[in-house]
């Protein structure tokens, strides 16, 4: 039986609804959290504004508490980057990536393990204490230092100061160790962490979850061995084969899609090597630069449409073409109530 294909409209809808972004629901942080598998948090208040877009009634100050019980964490997962996540997810990843030649399988950075957990472990740490301990004790300075005290770090279960995630955080971050997370079968961890990879970004190619998490193929092609029996499959308009869970949504593409706002690193902006479910090609290099960083965006029937910033208390919208009247309206409208979000 010929697999279905799937057009970029269907897989476009799909997304929306596995990303919270055809309806607002009533979640709490975590549950949309662990529903994304993970938040992009390089910049702190992203994550509130990505919250925001996905649900009702969020207020800074639940994810805030969550973050101050330890329930949520900010540390440096998939893709190297920072995101926030919840502790079992963060047991869930930390796993799936232990065999991944990244900066914490280095040899510098297994050796220094212990002694950087010792020293988070006596209260929180800046950036600026660890390099002096690197320069005065083990003779390293600039990127050799930086390079081992992020290798060491993540090896050591050394995350970021709860605070450095509050809407408004201090601009010095400061680091803590957490308690050792259980350690999972490697190979376990990322068949579970490829089913909720599909479930929040899916359908999606092999190659779309290598891309995603940064792994190798080997690893990926374990997992994927493991997980593809329980697998269905589908096709792309351009005879690529894609993955998914079974049972998962797939709305039909006639679906209406309200106008919603993206922080800079949304992640769906950020899970597939061919982003034109969300992002047209023509708009890439206007959302993503060279540097990898991600502009803040808006969506119009589900697709990036422009761009926006917080300018002295506005939001002001460049879009990238002209939009239809009512269309304008109804960005204008979830402008407002953005506005007043960033208001508090």
């Amino acid at each position: 039986m010929a697999e279905r294909v799937l057009t970029v409209r269907e897989l476009n809808r799909a997304t929306l609804a596995r990303q919270l972004l055809l309806e607002r629901k009533r979640l709490s942080p975590t549950a949309v959290i662990e529903r994304l598998v993970g938040m992009q948090a390089q910049s702190p208040q992203a994550p509130y504004v990505g919250i925001w877009t996905r649900t009702t009634s969020f207020r800074r100050e639940t994810l805030e508490r969550q973050l101050k019980s330890a329930a949520v964490i900010r540390a440096t997962l998939i893709r190297q980057t920072l995101h926030l996540v919840t502790r079992r997810d963060y047991a869930l990843m930390r796993s799936a990536l232990s065999e991944t030649n990244h900066y914490d399988k280095m040899p510098i950075a297994q050796r220094l393990a212990p002694e950087v957990r010792r020293l988070a472990a006596a209260g929180p740490m800046t950036m600026a204490e660890a390099m002096a301990y690197l320069e005065h004790e083990h003779a390293l300075r600039g990127v050799n230092a930086r390079r081992a005290w992020r290798g060491a770090r993540v090896r050591a279960h050394v995350v970021h100061h709860p605070e450095s995630a509050f809407w408004r955080a201090s601009p010095e971050n400061r680091f803590v160790a957490i308690e050792e997370p259980a350690a999972l079968d490697p190979t376990d961890a990322r068949v579970e962490l490829l089913r909720r990879y599909l479930l929040a970004f899916g359908p999606a190619s092999r190659r779309d979850f290598a891309f995603w998490a940064m792994m190798q193929a080997p690893e990926v092609g374990r997992a994927l061995a493991r997980a593809e029996p329980l697998l269905v499959r589908f096709r792309d308009e351009q005879g690529r084969e894609l993955l998914d869970v079974p049972r998962a949504p797939l709305p039909v593409p006639e679906m209406p899609a309200p106008v919603r706002f993206l922080p800079k690193w949304d992640n769906v902006l950020l899970a597939w090597v061919d982003r034109s479910r969300v992002l047209p090609e023509a708009y890439r290099k206007a959302v993503i630069g060279m540097n990898g960083d991600v502009a803040p965006t808006f969506l119009v029937d589900g697709f990036v449409a422009g761009i926006w910033r917080a300018d002295d208390g506005r939001v002001v919208t460049e879009p990238f073409t002209t939009l239809p009247r009512t269309v304008k309206r109804e960005v204008a409208d979830e402008a407002e109530r953005l506005e007043a979000f960033l208001a508090g």
